[in-house]
């Protein structure tokens, strides 16, 4: 699906390097508005997106593997507004207006699990509508999808990140059955199996 770049987003150099305005109150979180097509339209601010019936707006999703072939998973923290405790991809956000897809990928991973992939590659992108029962919550995104490998152990943060796992796709089927995943896991792995096939190969059984 075609897409077309933000405008730069204009923030302010005490915003940029610390997340926090002049007058020393939090810095508002801005996404990036789109179109059915993936073309920019505007920027909302990220918990005014999610409310119901949410905004359209980019996101990525990432999913890394080790050299086996497992993929990593995190289960995601406790304290996080938005789908708190439960399992999903390697890594999932949302780019800053301006902030190409790709680039806030290999960023947010290393941020959220300080580990840069020796390998990232898109693979697609996918637009869904999931609600979450839990916090009412919506997500209306148009998600651009990476897969790659990691070699280094990940050093989770743990205001992000409450665990991690590497597992083969037996293992995630298991897992899934036992315990809760985000809304949007399942459509974003179905979406980026071509991708993780070509990567892991026929053996990896993805």
């Amino acid at each position: 699906m075609p897409t077309t770049p933000a405008p730069a987003a204009q923030i302010s150099p005490e915003i940029a390097s610390n997340g926090v305005q002049p007058s020393g109150d939090p810095a508002p979180i801005m996404l990036e508005l789109v179109d059915e097509d993936g073309r920019t339209i505007g920027t909302a601010e990220k918990l005014a997106a999610h409310q119901a019936p949410g905004q359209l707006h980019r996101a990525f999703s990432v999913f890394l593997f080790d050299e086996s072939g497992r993929l990593l998973l995190q289960r995601r923290a406790l304290g996080k507004y938005h789908s708190p405790g439960v399992w999903s991809n390697t890594c999932c956000g949302h780019p800053y207006p301006g902030e190409a897809p790709f680039a806030a990928a290999a960023r947010r991973t290393f941020e959220e699990l300080g580990v840069s992939p020796s390998l990232l590659a898109e693979a697609g992108t996918v637009r869904y509508n999931h609600p979450d029962p839990a916090s009412g919550l919506v997500e209306q995104e148009f998600n651009h999808l990476f897969v790659g490998l990691v070699q280094a152990e990940p050093r989770p943060d743990p205001e992000e990140i409450e665990d991690t796992a590497f597992v083969t796709p037996a293992e995630l089927a298991e897992r899934h059955a036992a315990a809760p995943f985000s809304a949007w896991f399942m459509t974003v792995l179905d979406a980026a199996r071509p991708a993780v096939r070509e990567l892991t190969g026929p053996s990896g059984g993805w």
